[in-house]
C-alpha cells in the first residue's frame, strides 16, 4: 500500500467538482493550478458538460451517488486512498452530496489530517441555481466535516441565515461557521453598504487564537465564470505550501486570480466580448499562478 510522505510538500488533492470538455469551470479550474503548486491531483467530475451553463446549449451527463460510490470503490479496493486533501465544488444533487460526505468520512478515517476544503456552491446575487435540498445537506453534514470553506457572500447569508451588510454582521457569520468546527472561513466577494469595493474575509482559528483578516478588492466591470472554483484552488494549494498562514494564502490567492481576471477581460476586449471569449485565460496565466505579484495586501483586524 501506498503510505504517507513525510515529506511535508507532499499533496495529494480528491477534486469532486463539475467538469466542462470546453472552458474553464470546476475541476477544468482547479485542476491546472493545482498540479503548477505542487500537487498531484486525482478529480471526479459531478456533472460532465460540453460547456458551461452561460452558452445557449449545454449537453452532457450527471453522475448518480450510485456511480461515485463505484469509483470510489475501486479506489478502495486498490489501496490508492492515501489522500491529504479533498477539494469539492459543485454539486447539485442531493443523493450525491450525501454519499461524498460518506466519502469523506471514510477518508477521514484513513487518515485522520486530511484537509477537507468546501466550496458550499450554491448560488449568487441572490439567485440560487441548486434545489433548496442541497441547503441543509452542506449546513448540517458537509460544513462540519470541513477545515476550510470559500462561501460567497449570498452562500454564507443562506447557510447561517445572516444578511451580511456590515463588519459586524461577518463576524456573525464567521462564528457560526466556527462553532460548527470549521478552523478556516473565508468569504469572498463581499459587497458591503459602506463600500464601492469587493471585500474577502477570512477568519481562522489556530491553538485557540483567532486571526481575521480583510482585503478590499476593485471589481472588475465585467462577469467572470470558474472564479470561485479557481480561487478555492488556489487557496488550498497555498494555505497546504504555507502550513496554513491565512494572510500569506489570502494574498497569492488573490493577486494570482485578479492577474487571471485582468488577463481575461484584456483578451476579451481585444478580440470582442463573448462568452467564449470571456472564458478563463488560465494557461496564459500560468507564471502569475506559479509566482504571485505582491499587490494587493491583507489587513490584520
Amino acid at each position: 500500500m501506498e503510505s504517507f510522505s513525510n515529506d511535508e510538500k507532499y499533496f495529494r488533492v480528491l477534486s469532486v467538482q463539475s467538469h466542462v470538455v470546453s472552458g474553464y469551470v470546476g475541476n477544468k479550474s482547479a485542476c491546472f493550478p493545482l498540479q503548477l503548486l505542487g500537487c498531484e491531483v486525482d478529480f471526479i467530475n459531478s456533472v460532465q458538460f460540453s460547456n458551461h451553463t452561460g452558452y445557449k446549449v449545454i449537453k452532457g451527463q450527471i453522475l448518480k451517488s450510485e456511480e461515485l460510490q463505484e469509483l470510489y470503490d475501486g479506489l478502495k479496493a486498490n489501496e490508492l486512498l492515501t489522500y491529504t486533501h479533498v477539494l469539492t465544488g459543485y454539486v447539485g444533487n442531493v443523493t450525491f452530496l450525501t454519499k461524498l460526505s460518506e466519502i469523506i468520512k471514510d477518508l477521514k478515517k484513513i487518515n485522520p489530517n486530511l484537509f477537507v476544503v468546501c466550496d458550499p456552491v450554491m448560488g449568487d446575487n441572490g439567485v440560487m441555481y441548486v434545489p433548496p435540498e442541497v441547503l441543509p445537506i452542506y449546513r448540517d453534514i458537509l460544513i462540519p466535516l470541513s477545515d476550510l470553506i470559500t462561501p460567497n457572500q449570498y452562500e454564507a447569508e443562506l447557510l447561517t441565515g445572516i444578511t451580511i451588510k456590515s463588519t459586524e454582521d461577518i463576524t456573525k457569520v464567521m462564528n457560526i461557521f466556527h462553532q460548527k468546527g470549521v478552523k478556516t472561513v473565508i468569504l469572498s466577494s463581499v459587497q458591503l453598504e459602506a463600500s464601492s469595493n469587493l471585500h474577502l474575509f477570512g477568519s481562522s482559528i489556530l491553538n485557540n487564537k483567532k486571526h481575521f483578516v480583510n482585503m478590499e478588492i476593485k471589481k472588475l466591470p465585467a462577469e467572470f465564470t470558474g472564479t470561485g472554483d479557481l480561487f478555492s484552488a488556489l487557496l488550498l494549494a497555498w494555505m497546504a505550501r504555507t502550513d496554513g498562514d491565512l494572510k500569506v494564502s489570502c494574498e497569492n490567492a488573490v493577486n494570482s486570480l485578479q492577474c487571471v481576471l485582468k488577463r481575461t477581460l484584456d483578451y476579451a476586449e481585444k478580440i470582442g466580448k463573448s462568452v467564449a471569449t470571456m472564458e478563463l485565460k488560465l494557461i496564459q496565466s500560468k507564471s502569475d499562478i506559479e509566482n504571485p505579484p505582491s499587490i494587493l495586501k491583507c489587513q490584520n483586524l
